[in-house]
């Protein structure tokens, strides 16, 4: 593929040397070796699952039954690899296949750089995680689900569907589609298409809705934005303990349960708005979809009991998408999703015991990151409101400017 910008190839490939170098250690970082959930989490479910069942007595598998695609792939298509080393290779894969369709559309479409240069420069600011997740597989499924909707609404909503089988979230992306027949389009293949995946893991492998019963216990993640009511609680005493718990670090104790119940009455505060958006919207412009969906995933990772560092692996996809489109107006929504995936890098790996012992340090990285995330969740409702509420409301109310020339004239007389 030729590029007019060869900065961008080179920046990649520079990038991501980096990133490899760092999975396979021979560039170390410091703080916990992030790479252990390969080696030892995913590599033990797939020693389940390659049996033909999901991990009916494990309670961290918490995922949606195509899941078991993305573990499974590693051994799968590369079978004279060690499971971890296969791993590794195939997230360098998936982000290639990001950049690639991203550089592809700007190219095609003459559409703004900008975009690429999000993913380009965005994804290693989280350091070797990026590799480390398979959330990097799903983000690309997202990706090419967006940039599919303008003009295959059907093909976005089969990708949408994948992805959220994959995991959860991508069934956010088709929030913002133009109502009336892009909508049917999409929403209907998403809706086979997610139903049919479910319906062939049920019969085929047993547990596949396991995962559905494995949340209800879950405390505070101790990286949430509601963690940050015990990070300062532990200066006063509270009683309460910091432990792995159903895959992550949690805050378990008293109060714990109240403020997970208002995490989650934020998440459904923020579902209210984005159907009251749907409902009030008036016009569609060619970042809308990508724009919604930006929106609404910031707004249900930043409500969320669990702020995974991966997570915003997810938002720097998104934005990189909107991005695309010189009409978006999440310039400064994505600006602060870059600077709080920096600041995710610092407190965890870096200096993840620091938020875990609730220290100084700790406590001001993640007043840092979670404000960013605050402020860009809610830059971007406000942006998201005005280009589609509030100015084409106003554009219908101020009069054409030949009728009111002609009215002039005709008072004038």
């Amino acid at each position: 593929m030729k590029t007019r910008n060869p900065a961008l190839l080179l920046t990649w490939a520079l990038t991501r040397t980096l990133l490899l170098l760092c999975v396979f250690k021979v560039v170390v970082v410091p703080g916990p070796d992030v790479t252990s959930d390969v080696s030892v989490i995913y590599h033990g479910w797939f020693d389940v699952l390659r049996t033909g069942t999901f991990p009916l007595d494990d309670v961290t598998w918490q995922y949606p039954p195509a899941a078991a695609v993305a573990i499974l792939s590693p051994v799968l298509l590369l079978p004279f690899l060690s499971y971890t080393s296969a791993f590794f290779l195939l997230a360098f894969l998936a982000d290639a296949v990001v950049f690639l369709m991203l550089l592809h559309v700007s190219d095609r479409q003459d559409t703004s750089r900008r975009g690429v240069w999000v993913w380009v420069a965005g994804l290693p600011l989280l350091g070797q995680t990026v590799y480390a997740r398979y959330d990097v597989m799903v983000t690309a499924v997202a990706v090419a689900a967006l940039l599919a909707a303008a003009r295959h609404p059907k093909a976005a909503g089969v990708m949408a569907a994948i992805g959220a089988m994959l995991k959860v979230w991508p069934a956010l992306l088709l929030l913002g589609t133009r109502r009336g027949r892009a909508t049917l389009e999409s929403w209907g293949a998403a809706a086979l298409t997610a139903g049919g995946l479910l319906v062939a893991f049920t019969v085929a492998m047993p547990g596949a809705l396991a995962f559905l019963t494995f949340q209800r216990d879950r405390g505070t993640e101790v990286e949430s934005l509601g963690s940050l009511v015990f990070h300062v609680a532990r200066q006063f005493g509270w009683s309460g303990t910091v432990q792995l718990n159903y895959g992550s670090v949690e805050f378990l104790g008293p109060y714990v349960d109240v403020v997970s119940l208002f995490a989650q009455v934020l998440t459904a505060l923020a579902l209210g708005w984005l159907v009251l958006w749907r409902l009030r919207a008036r016009a569609w412009g060619p970042s809308t979809v990508a724009d919604a969906a930006l929106t609404a995933v910031l707004l249900f990772t930043t409500t969320s009991r669990v702020i995974s560092p991966q997570y915003m692996l997810w938002l720097v996809g998104l934005a990189a998408v909107s991005l695309l489109f010189r009409d978006s107006r999440m310039t400064l929504p994505t600006w602060l999703v870059l600077a709080a995936t920096f600041v995710t890098f610092l407190e965890f790996p870096i200096w993840f015991s620091h938020v875990v012992a609730s220290d100084s340090l700790g406590l001001a990285l993640l007043l840092v990151r979670n404000g960013l995330l605050v402020v860009a969740s809610l830059s971007a409702c406000r942006r998201l409101w005005r280009a589609t509420v509030t100015e084409p409301r106003l554009a219908e109310r101020r009069p054409v400017p030949f009728q009111a020339a002609r009215e002039n004239s005709v008072i004038g007389s």
